[in-house]
């Protein structure tokens, strides 16, 4: 069966908004949906003429009949008019979880006015909103004006010197969180706040437990852009129906969201409604990028991607100077240093590190073979080294200044990624490769990851825009064959090298060869699966 959603929102009589993009969202999404009615609209393209609350026994009532059949595994909220109606669905939602031996999430879209002007909530319903729907929000996607107007008077001022407020987009989001919504996603399409140098960008800021940043992708020129915000809400609640945490989810949504605005057609004299359909998880163009702070940065965009070869071949990760000359001598080509810190590095460590960095260089050179070293990047970096490899913690600890430099450096960056939104970050600083991992389960190190397995894998190789590594739980030639056949770039060996390179690495070569002569894998038409388990946050 495929996972339900239900939609507690408005009809729009001219099929543009409410729960008619709802419902186009959903299918595009692959879920099924249950439209709850919860006001009735008179509109057409131009404007809203009337607007008629749904009661609130007839509003119960459809959520009783759901509940018995059809229980949610997400719940996105549209038009409320009223605090009776935000109390009703707040009830609602604690009645369902409780019952529920599975999370339930909630997105809230606060759906406060229409973008001809017409105001949906009064005082009591946004302060209801406060009250009831954040601190149960699994997600809410307010956009600039919306997010303002939640926070009322926190937003408008400044409490202790009474000042007009000066809050930024990351700073509104923090204080929306504050509030209880477990994740935030202020979204920004229609807004003209950017400066100069991003106004052709369709920024959203998000926050949440796992991630913040910018989201940005280009801005697709048109004038209908009805149902925007309705789409984008419910493509999330159905990537956390099917098993997405938030960061992802919203990846996800954004992507649904510009793919719907790209197919977005006249109807009326007005703005035109967006037209959400299947295919966009397939769409390479359709993947956003992500800021790595507050500073909507996005080097990638600023400067063409280095030049750098497609195929890194069989790809040896090894912990010593000892060792790059055993896998050089097996005739391995790109090498990664990998040199764990201790938690207290004594000077005799440094000393060791250095010499073994600049043997690495050397040998490397020597042999014509390409050199990542792993961490340490700035010794890497005046020992004269020519690829580095960050996982993404290192990377987030690092100044805009510090990443600004290294994406100008001209050395070739090796980035890690798990998740869509780590696998958006990596690719805003034009990395010459982004690792998938782990594809199986690995020993080498305790992560929260699930594995990819090759469609995931064969899903980034496709959508990356940049040559993609294969790692992780990679321990025999018919693995290395089959993540080959996905399109990888490269493909990281490990323990599978054995004690002896020179005798493990020809058939782990020849089975490189062969997996690349095979047809492609078809996972790259399919959604990619979640890679992290646990709440929805």
């Amino acid at each position: 069966m495929r996972p339900i959603v239900w939609s507690i929102a408005g009809n729009d009589s001219a099929g543009g908004a409410g729960l008619a993009a709802d419902q186009r969202a959903a299918d595009a999404c692959e879920v099924h949906l249950c439209p709850v009615v919860s006001a009735i609209t008179a509109q057409n393209s131009t404007g809203v003429e009337r607007i008629e609350l749904m009661p609130a026994d007839l509003l119960d009532a459809q959520l009783q009949a759901l509940a018995t059949d059809m229980p949610p595994r997400a719940i996105k909220t549209g038009l409320l008019g009223s605090a009776e109606q935000v109390r009703l669905v707040a009830q609602w939602v604690d009645k369902l979880r409780v019952g529920s031996s599975v999370p339930i999430a909630l997105v809230v879209d606060p759906v406060l006015r229409a973008s001809s002007g017409a105001n949906f909530a009064d005082a009591q319903t946004i302060a209801a909103y406060r009250e009831y729907l954040l601190p149960r929000a699994t997600l809410i996607t307010p956009n600039r004006h919306e997010a303002r107007i939640l926070l009322g008077s926190a937003a408008a001022s400044n409490a202790a010197t009474g000042s007009p407020s000066t809050l930024s987009i990351p700073e509104l989001a923090r204080t929306l969180r504050a509030h209880g919504a477990q994740a935030v996603c202020i979204t920004g399409g229609d807004s003209t706040e950017p400066s100069d140098h991003l106004k052709n960008l369709s920024l959203d800021w998000l926050d949440s437990t796992h991630a913040q940043g910018w989201l940005a992708i280009e801005r697709v020129a048109t004038g209908h852009s009805h149902g925007t915000g309705c789409t984008f809400a419910t493509s999330a609640a159905a990537a956390l129906a099917r098993g997405f945490v938030a960061a992802d989810a919203v990846l996800l949504a954004k992507m649904a969201t510009t793919h719907a605005l790209r197919r977005a057609y006249a109807a009326g004299q007005g703005s035109g409604p967006v037209h959400a359909s299947a295919g966009f998880t397939s769409d390479p163009s359709l993947l956003p990028m992500m800021s790595w702070g507050e500073a909507a940065q996005f080097p990638a965009l600023q400067h063409s991607a280095l030049p750098y070869q497609h195929d890194l071949g069989l790809y040896a990760i090894v912990d010593s100077a000892h060792r790059v000359d055993a896998v050089l001598a097996a005739g391995v080509r790109t090498v990664q240093l990998r040199t764990k810190t201790p938690e207290q590095p004594s000077a005799a460590w440094h000393k060791a590190l250095r010499t073994s960095m600049v043997h690495s260089i050397a040998a490397c050179s020597s042999a014509g073979a390409r050199l990542f070293i792993n961490d340490h990047w700035i010794l890497a970096l005046e020992l004269g080294a020519q690829g580095l490899h960050l996982g993404q913690e290192d990377l987030l600890v690092l100044t805009d200044a510090q990443r600004s430099e290294l994406c100008h450096s001209g050395v070739a960056l090796g980035i890690s990624s798990h998740s869509l939104w780590e696998l958006a970050r990596a690719r805003s600083l034009s990395p010459a490769y982004i690792a998938c991992g782990p594809v199986w389960p690995t020993l080498t190190k305790t992560m929260p990851w699930q594995a990819q397995g090759t469609d995931n894998l064969a899903w980034w190789c496709a959508m990356a825009g940049t040559p993609v590594v294969a790692i992780g739980g990679i321990l025999s030639a018919g693995q290395i064959m089959q993540v080959a056949q996905c399109g990888a770039g490269g493909v990281c060996a490990v323990r599978v090298l054995g004690e002896n390179p020179v005798l493990t690495v020809p058939a782990l070569q020849q089975a490189l060869t062969a997996g690349r002569k095979l047809s492609p894998t078809d996972a790259t038409l399919a959604w990619p699966h979640p890679s992290l388990a646990g709440p929805f946050t």
